[in-house]
């Protein structure tokens, strides 16, 4: 930690050293949306917000539509996905997210930033695109507002697929790059609004040391997903290592 290099090292840093007070509020689910939206970025839509409850006994289910997800506004992994509304059980999804509600997102891998969020339950309309396969993620790697790469991810929830991970420059090209997953057998072709997304990224990245922009494209609009201070967990080695360096080199720690 005293001379960190790596993406991976400097991950590890942040956590330790960059205590900057607004990240507690970006990675909060519910609070976050409100903080983009006062940012008034153009083309950028939010998903709505059904409903919010403050402890697993209070959900409702016979209130929302037939197609919905349901997620802690406090960890990553606790979201269960409604395509009709008898998917699970009332009793399944107390149970679920009572234990949901425990987990400390902070105590896994000291990421700060999650060490004071409010634990709650957000439920969201189920996102769908015209390809039928869920969403395709876009996820931009910002530092001090500029976008220096990004990930496409695909396939995720397909049938006896794992997700792919496949890496782009700054400007669209594709990288020789894995970083926790392979890459598609066909890198996706450069996104059609991919000159928006980046601007987009930008915009919600300014003044910011280091953050992941996720953005979805769904039938030709742009949502924000979230911001991701820590990706991986700063854990997951990068292959080739060298990507490791290149990623660090773009993290300005002085």
């Amino acid at each position: 930690m005293k001379n960190p290099q790596t993406y991976n090292e400097k991950i590890q840093w942040m956590k330790l050293y960059d205590r900057n007070p607004l990240y507690t509020k970006l990675v909060d689910k519910k609070e976050v949306k409100e903080y983009v939206e006062s940012m008034k970025i153009c083309n950028l839509n939010i998903i709505p917000t059904i409903a919010v409850w403050e402890k697993a006994d209070d959900i409702d289910l016979s209130m929302l539509p037939d197609e919905f997800v349901i997620k802690c506004t406090h960890d990553s992994g606790s979201v269960l996905v409604f395509r009709k509304k008898d998917d699970y059980s009332i009793e399944y999804v107390k149970k679920h997210f009572n234990e949901a509600m425990k987990r400390k997102q902070y105590m896994a891998g000291r990421e700060w930033a999650y060490k004071d969020v409010i634990p709650r339950i957000i439920t969201e309309p189920f996102m769908m695109d015209d390809s039928g396969f869920g969403l395709k993620d876009y996820k931009f790697f910002c530092f001090e507002g500029k976008v220096k790469a990004f990930f496409i991810a695909t396939d995720r929830g397909k049938k006896d697929s794992d997700v792919k991970f496949d890496f782009y420059d700054e400007y669209c090209n594709h990288l020789e790059l894995r970083h926790g997953h392979e890459n598609a057998a066909i890198p996706p072709n450069k996104p059609e609004k991919f000159d928006e997304m980046k601007r987009i990224a930008e915009e919600l990245s300014k003044g910011l040391r280091h953050v992941r922009v996720d953005l979805y494209d769904i039938n030709g609009r742009i949502y924000f997903g979230e911001f991701t201070f820590y990706h991986h967990c700063g854990f997951v080695p990068f292959e080739p290592e060298k990507w490791d360096y290149v990623f660090g080199s773009w993290i300005n720690i002085h």
